[in-house]
C-alpha cells in the first residue's frame, strides 16, 4: 500500500526510510514496517525481536552494540524527538569510527536502519521520548560492548548539550536544554574508541 523512500547515509550500511503517510481530517494511516517495500529498497534484513523503551529529557543511552552477535536495528520514535547515532565499528572499513546522526520524531516518522557493526545511542531532546526499535539478532547477556558517548576522536555534536569533556565519559556538568545529562551507572563508564581497540 505505502512505498517508502529510503536514503543512504555517507556511512555505508546506515539508512534513512521515510514511510508514505496518509492523512485526513480524521488522523493518519502509516505503514511502520513493509517487508516488500524493504526488499525493492535494497534491505533484506530478517528480524527477530522487537524492543521499546520511554525516556525523559537528557536521558542519553548508548553507544552500544553485541560483540559476538552483532545486531541490524530499525529504530523510529513514536512520541517525542530523540537524535540517534551510529559509530562505525567494523574492522576494515574505510569509514571506521566516524559517526552519523538523525533526528527522529513522531512529527517526522522517520526511521534509521543501522547494519550489524555499529554502535548505537540516542539523545532524548523532547521532555519524554517513546523509542522503537526491530533487531536482526536476540540480545545476548554478557555480550555486550559500549563506547563512551564523548569520546573526542569520535566527536559526536550532540545537539542542544553543552558541557566539557573531563577525560571520561560521565555526565557531571552537561547540560542538555538546561536539563542534566542523565546516563545509566554502566553508560559513564564506558571506555573511548583507542582502548576498546587495545
Amino acid at each position: 500500500m505505502g512505498k517508502i523512500k529510503v536514503t543512504k547515509a555517507p556511512i555505508e550500511g546506515l539508512y534513512v526510510i521515510e514511510p508514505t503517510v496518509f492523512g485526513d481530517n480524521r488522523g493518519y494511516f502509516v505503514e511502520t514496517y513493509n517487508q516488500q517495500d524493504m526488499h525493492e529498497a535494497g534491505l533484506d534484513m530478517v528480524f527477530v525481536q522487537d524492543n521499546q523503551s520511554m525516556s525523559t529529557k537528557g536521558v542519553l543511552r548508548g553507544l552500544h552494540f553485541q560483540k559476538k552477535h552483532p545486531q541490524g536495528k530499525l529504530v523510529r520514535v513514536i512520541q517525542g524527538k530523540v537524535f540517534d547515532v551510529a559509530v562505525d565499528l567494523r574492522p576494515g572499513s574505510n569509514t571506521y569510527g566516524q559517526w552519523y546522526g538523525v533526528e527522529l520524531s513522531a512529527e517526522n516518522m522517520k526511521q534509521f536502519y543501522i547494519s550489524e557493526g555499529f554502535a548505537h545511542g540516542f539523545l532524548v531532546l523532547s521532555e519524554k521520548a517513546e523509542f522503537c526499535y526491530k533487531v536482526t539478532d536476540f540480545y545476548h547477556p554478557g555480550d555486550e560492548g559500549g563506547l563512551a558517548w564523548n569520546d573526542p576522536e569520535i566527536g559526536i555534536d550532540w545537539p542542544m548539550l553543552t558541557g566539557t569533556y573531563k577525560g571520561t565519559a560521565d555526565a557531571e556538568g552537561y547540560l542538555v536544554d538546561g536539563v542534566a545529562l542523565n546516563l545509566s551507572d554502566k553508560d559513564k563508564k564506558l571506555g573511548t574508541l583507542k582502548e576498546l581497540i587495545r
